[in-house]
C-alpha cells in the first residue's frame, strides 16, 4: 500500500526518538522512502548516521544551508512528501506547529508545506495533560493536522499515564490509512464500540456483556476505505483499531461527552452497547453486606447518545448508524427504536444466548431503513463490518 510513497519523517527531541529508527525500518520494507530530519534535540536521542542508514537518505538538519536554500530546499522537502509524519511530536513542536513559529529546518518545513501532515505525539503524562498542550491539540486537529496516539503506560521518567509515543506498526497503520485512495478519503467518520461500566461502589459496577469485537472491525473496514476514524470505545476485550484516533472512556456519560467533543462529522456509528441505567448515587466506598438486609440501588437514566445526535438541529452528521440488540421480534423492535430515535439506519441482530453471538466471532444482521429490512446472512464480524463500510460509502458518495 505504501510502495512509491515518499514520507518526510521529522524526528523532535524525546526519548521516544528510538521508536523511529524502527518506524523508518516498517515504512521501507513496506516499499516506502523516508526523508528524515532530525532537530537539535532529536540528535541527543539518536544519531544522525543511525537514522541515515536505515533510510538510505541524507539527514536534513540545518535551516542554513547556503547549497540547499539556493535551490529553496526547505520549500521543497516539504512539498515532494505525500505525507509528513512528526515523530516524535514533543510539546515544544506542537506548540509551534499550533503558533505558527518557525525558528528552525522541522518548524521551518512544517509551516511551508501544503502536504497533510500527521503527527505522533509523545512526552510526559502532565506536559500531555498540561492545558497548553490540550489547547494546542485542539488547534492542531482543527487545522486538519492527523493525531496517532499517544498510548497510555509506564514513562521513562517512571510515572504512568497518556503520553507513551504510539508503537511505530500503529503510525504505519495511520500512515497507510492516511494515504489510502479509497471512497472515503477525505471523511471523517465516529464508531462507539464497546460496553459502558457504571459504578456501583469502587469495586463493582453495571455493564452490558458486549467484547467490542463488532466496534474493531467496523472501524478498521472504514479505515480501509480511507475514512479518518474516531474511535470512542468503553472498556472492551477487543484488540483496539490501529490507524485511527481511539479514545478510552468508562461510563455512558464519559461516551457522550466524548462523542460530542469530537463532532461534527459525516456519519456516526453508534456499536457501543450503552447501559441504560446507572446507580444514581455510586457509594465512594465498598458497600458492605449486613445482617439488616439487602442494599437498596435507586438508578437513574443514562443520556442517549444515539437519539441525542439524531435529533440534533445543528452538526447532525450525514448519516446516523444505530444498534440494536434484541432478544425477541427482532425487526420490529429495531424498526421502533429507529423511528423513536430519529436514526437513519439502525443494524440490528437477535444476541439470544442460543445464537452465540453475542462475545462470539459471528453475526447475523437485519439493515434497518426507510426502505423497510435488509436481512444479511450469518457471517464473520470482519465481512459484516466491510459490507457495512461499503454500504456507507455508498450513502456519503
Amino acid at each position: 500500500m505504501l510502495a512509491g510513497k515518499r514520507i518526510l519523517l521529522i524526528i523532535g527531541g524525546g526519548i521516544a526518538a528510538y521508536k523511529s529508527l524502527d518506524l523508518i525500518r516498517r515504512l521501507r520494507e513496506r516499499g516506502a522512502s523516508v526523508s528524515p530530519v532530525m532537530t537539535r534535540a532529536a540528535a541527543e536521542f539518536v544519531t544522525p548516521l543511525s537514522v541515515s542508514a536505515l533510510a538510505g537518505e541524507e539527514v536534513h538538519r540545518d535551516l542554513f544551508d547556503l547549497t540547499k536554500e539556493a535551490e529553496m530546499g526547505h520549500i521543497n522537502l516539504s512539498r515532494v512528501a505525500d505525507l509528513v509524519v512528526v515523530a516524535p511530536a514533543t510539546a515544544d513542536l506542537m506548540a509551534k506547529m499550533a503558533q505558527g513559529h518557525a525558528d528552525d529546518l522541522a518548524s521551518t518545513l512544517l509551516m511551508a508545506t501544503d502536504t497533510p501532515v500527521m503527527i505522533a505525539p509523545a512526552m510526559n503524562v502532565r506536559m500531555w495533560d498540561h492545558p497548553a498542550t490540550q489547547r494546542n491539540l485542539a488547534t492542531l486537529q482543527g487545522d486538519g493536522v492527523r493525531i496517532v496516539g499517544p498510548n497510555e503506560g509506564d514513562m521513562a521518567c517512571g510515572e504512568f499515564g497518556p503520553g507513551r509515543m504510539a508503537e511505530p506498526l500503529e503510525i504505519v497503520a495511520a500512515i497507510e490509512q492516511a494515504l489510502a485512495a479509497g471512497p472515503l478519503r477525505g471523511k471523517k467518520i465516529l464508531v462507539t464500540s464497546g460496553p459502558t461500566h457504571e459504578p456501583i461502589d469502587p469495586v463493582r459496577y453495571i455493564a452490558n456483556r458486549s467484547s467490542g469485537a463488532q466496534g474493531t472491525a467496523i472501524a478498521n473496514a472504514l479505515r480501509d476505505l480511507g475514512a479518518e476514524v474516531i474511535f470512542v470505545t468503553g472498556l472492551a476485550e477487543a484488540a483496539r483499531p490501529q490507524g485511527v484516533q481511539v479514545i478510552e472512556v468508562e461510563s455512558a456519560r464519559d461516551m457522550r461527552q466524548a462523542v460530542m467533543d469530537n463532532l461534527p462529522v459525516a456519519a456516526g456509528v453508534f456499536a457501543a452497547a450503552v447501559a441504560d441505567w446507572r446507580v444514581a448515587s455510586a457509594s465512594d466506598s465498598k458497600i458492605k453486606k449486613t445482617k439488616g438486609g439487602l442494599p437498596v440501588l435507586e438508578f437513574a437514566e443514562n443520556p442517549d447518545i444515539l437519539a441525542e445526535v439524531s435529533q440534533m438541529t445543528q452538526g447532525r452528521p450525514g448519516l446516523v448508524v444505530g444498534f440494536a440488540a434484541e432478544t425477541d421480534d427482532v425487526v420490529e423492535n429495531a424498526t421502533s427504536k429507529r423511528q423513536r430515535k430519529g436514526c437513519d439506519w439502525i443494524v440490528a441482530n437477535d444476541v439470544s444466548p442460543e445464537t452465540g453471538i453475542m462475545g462470539g466471532s459471528e453475526n447475523a444482521v437485519v439493515l434497518i431503513s426507510e426502505d423497510g429490512a435488509e436481512a444479511w446472512p450469518r457471517m464473520g464480524k470482519d465481512a459484516v463490518a466491510r459490507e457495512l463500510a461499503r454500504k456507507i460509502a455508498e450513502a456519503l458518495a
